[in-house]
């Protein structure tokens, strides 16, 4: 499950737009079934893992890489996105990345190996990040500003939050009753829907001149793949590994040329100066760090659940949606409190719970249950992700020009899809690490009680039987738990001595007001 996306903002108010439909609650429809299909497609993957992985023969290491493909390239070219849809126009735009994002769905769906759904999977993030800027910008041109607009806006950040919840539920029923396949299959008619109805019913906007910073996006992305492979490669080769070092090596290169780029470009993608303000770069830290331990949580706790407590998919799906609620108790709470009290109390104290639920998760063995060991450090975790998500968007804003609020926000995004991965994989490298010394651990118990119809079928595959194979599991998932806690420890450094409330920020929330560049 990935974090609900901070309430974002479009990039500028766009002139009259072109004449085109009238019907104002389909358009609606068109932009939020959008937004709920790209942000449900993260967390709907979850459910399927362990169906996936055995279907295709992944390791649990290289599992990861069905949620990193896709929010690697989401993330990466989140801001090119919404840079394609001023300059070109956002109703044609959003429609190229919608179809796009169905084909990517149905070679998901069909793919018969593991590099073939990856593949898949990298080419869906591109289709997302191309239809999710685009979707929230044609609000703008669709939406009288005001209360018909405000609306809109609150139906576009409702389906992002609730867009998760949806997506454990929806893929347990899936994979539960019909087969994996069918949470990417299920895609393609959606899609078709919306390219069907989205030129009948929503305007175009007027295109603007600009540059298409492809080079910054390119070593970005880059980048960042390289940096994932490597933490995942030395999970399952090691630290001395040629390709371990030389993808450690080539990351270094393509993100020291991407700040260069960026350095340089007129229209850069990553506005560099953005990280100047204190606060604001605070904010992006805290981001990185909370959106890496709960991609981590997540990925770990789906397979658990169903490898260890042997939950159905759909009672797993059942199992999270106490977090996604919790998170909606967290956040209206904090809208009503934000306006006395400033976002820096939120930031602190949720970035604190997510660390106290994360570090309950590492006493996580084979002889616990979902009730006495699970619920409770969840429900902790995702009340603290409440708290800091709405005040997160607010720093993240603050005292941003009304024409730079669209880069402000869009790096909010793209630093919590790019936080994920890199964390994921992270965790994944210290699972790794701890599975292989437990393996060995329980490696003499299993030969001195195995049959040798095991000890032969132990000899060809390497993999333990249960219960061997759900103790060398929940080793690896505990020392997960134990990085995550220490991501979101280092959030809770900064929210508390890096984040500064200034009295102007409150003064302007006490009046009702957004701040400067909101919308």
């Amino acid at each position: 499950m990935s974090t609900p996306n901070p309430t974002p903002n479009p990039a500028q108010t766009t002139t009259p737009p072109k004449k085109g439909g009238d019907g104002k609650g389909i358009a609606l429809f068109v932009i939020a079934s959008c937004q709920l299909m790209v942000v449900l497609d993260i967390t709907i993957v979850n459910i399927a893992l362990p169906h996936i992985q055995d279907s295709l023969n992944f390791s649990t290491t290289s599992l990861s890489w069905v949620v990193n493909a896709y929010t690697l390239t989401f993330g990466g070219l989140l801001l090119l996105g919404g840079r394609a849809g001023d300059i070109l126009g956002r109703r044609r735009v959003f429609i190229f990345g919608i179809l796009l994002f169905g084909f990517a769905s149905l070679l998901c769906g069909l793919a018969q190996n593991d590099w073939q759904l990856l593949a898949a999977r990298a080419l869906q993030g591109v289709g997302g990040a191309i239809a999710s800027p685009t979707s929230l910008s044609l609000i703008t041109t669709n939406f009288e500003e005001g209360p018909e607009r405000n609306r809109a806006f609150g139906v576009f950040a409702a389906v992002s939050a609730g867009g998760g919840a949806i997506g454990l539920v929806a893929g347990g029923l899936l994979v539960e009753w019909l087969d994996w396949r069918w949470i990417f299959f299920v895609n393609v008619p959606i899609a078709l829907l919306i390219a069907f109805l989205t030129p009948r019913h929503i305007k175009e906007s007027e295109r603007h001149p600009g540059h298409f910073d492809f080079t910054g996006a390119l070593t970005s992305t880059l980048g960042m793949v390289a940096l994932v492979y490597g933490f995942i490669r030395a999970a399952q080769e090691g630290w001395r590994d040629p390709w371990t070092l030389a993808s450690f090596g080539a990351a270094v290169v393509l993100l020291l040329l991407f700040i260069l780029v960026e350095r340089r470009s007129r229209q850069p993608i990553t506005p560099l100066h953005m990280f100047a303000d204190r606060n604001r770069a605070g904010t992006y830290a805290i981001m990185l760090c909370l959106a890496a331990a709960i991609f981590g949580m997540f990925f770990f706790l789906t397979l658990w659940v169903q490898d260890v407590l042997h939950f159905s998919p759909l009672k797993t799906g059942l199992a999270f949606l106490p977090v996604s609620a919790i998170i909606a108790v967290g956040a209206g709470l904090t809208s009503q409190l934000l306006p006395r009290y400033g976002p820096k109390p939120f930031m602190v104290a949720g970035s604190f719970l997510s660390a106290v639920g994360l570090s309950w998760l590492t006493l996580t063995d084979v002889d616990s249950t979902y009730l006495g060991s699970v619920l409770g450090p969840i429900l902790v975790f995702g009340f603290g992700m409440g708290l800091i998500f709405v005040s997160l968007t607010i720093m993240a804003l603050s005292n941003v020009e009304q024409a730079e609020s669209g880069a402000a926000s869009g790096l909010l995004n793209a630093t919590q899809q790019v936080g994920g991965s890199l964390g994921l994989s992270i965790l994944v490298t210290v699972f790794g690490t701890a599975s292989r010394n437990e393996a060995k651990d329980q490696i003499p118990a299993f030969l001195a009680q195995a049959s040798p119809l095991e000890k032969a079928q132990f000899a060809k595959t390497g993999e333990l039987p249960p219960p061997w194979s759900e103790e060398v599991l929940t080793a690896g998932v505990s020392q997960g738990f134990v990085t995550a806690a220490v991501f979101s420890i280092v959030a809770f450094v900064v929210a508390l001595f890096v984040i500064q409330v200034r009295a102007s920020d409150i003064e302007r929330l006490k009046g009702g007001m957004p701040p400067p560049g909101a919308g």
